[in-house]
C-alpha cells in the first residue's frame, strides 16, 4: 500500500474529524483522482512533439497516457475537429497516492526558486489545479533525450464540500503551500 495513503488513514482523518467535527468517517474528504494534462498546440505543425509528450507522461505517471483530440475547428489555430493536440492521465486510488507522494517530496523541492504553491488555485468545490512550467523537475525524465520542453496542470479532485476542507487535507498530506 502507498505510505501516504496509510499516513491518510491513521493520522489525517483523525484530525479532521476533530477539526471539522464530523460524525462518521464517510464524511471526511478525500483524493478521487489526480488527472495530469499536457496541452501542446505545436502538434498541429509537428506530430513528433505528440509522441513525446505522450512517452513522458507515461513515465512520470507510471500509466499510459491517452492523446487528447480537437473538440472543434479553430481556423485561426489551423485547428481541424479531431486534430490530436494534447495527452492526459487519470489516476487513481494506490497509483494517485504514489504520484502524490512524489510530487510534495521529491518533485517541488526541485524546482527553482521554490516557495510554496499558490493558496489561490482551488476552484470553489474543493478540487486543486497546479501547473508546472517544464517536465524536466520528475526524476524520471531524462534530460538529454528532451526535444522540447513542456508544461503540465496537475488537477487533485477530492470529495471536500469547501476549498478549506480540501485546504487542509492537502496541508496535512504535506503540500507546501505559501503563507
Amino acid at each position: 500500500m502507498a505510505r501516504l495513503w496509510d499516513f491518510y488513514r491513521d493520522e489525517i482523518m483523525g484530525r479532521m474529524m476533530k477539526e471539522f467535527q464530523y460524525q462518521n468517517t464517510m464524511q471526511v474528504p478525500r483524493l478521487t483522482k489526480i488527472s495530469l494534462n499536457m496541452g501542446l498546440g505545436e502538434a498541429i505543425q509537428n506530430i513528433k512533439i505528440l509522441d513525446g509528450a505522450v512517452e513522458e507522461l507515461t513515465l512520470i505517471a507510471g500509466q499510459r497516457a491517452v492523446t487528447t483530440r480537437a473538440r472543434r475547428s479553430i481556423a485561426a489555430f489551423k485547428l481541424r475537429e479531431g486534430m490530436p493536440i494534447g495527452c492526459t492521465v487519470t489516476l487513481r486510488r494506490e497509483k494517485m497516492y504514489y504520484f502524490l507522494d512524489k510530487l510534495i517530496n521529491v518533485v517541488l523541492p526541485r524546482v527553482r526558486d521554490f516557495r510554496g504553491v499558490s493558496p489561490k488555485a482551488f476552484d470553489g468545490r474543493g478540487n486543486y489545479t497546479l501547473g508546472l512550467r517544464e517536465q524536466l523537475i520528475f526524476p524520471e525524465i531524462d534530460y538529454d533525450k528532451v526535444e522540447k520542453i513542456k508544461g503540465m496542470n496537475i488537477c487533485i479532485v477530492s470529495t471536500a464540500k469547501t476549498d478549506e476542507e480540501a485546504y487542509f487535507l492537502l496541508k496535512e498530506m504535506g503540500m507546501p503551500f505559501r503563507s
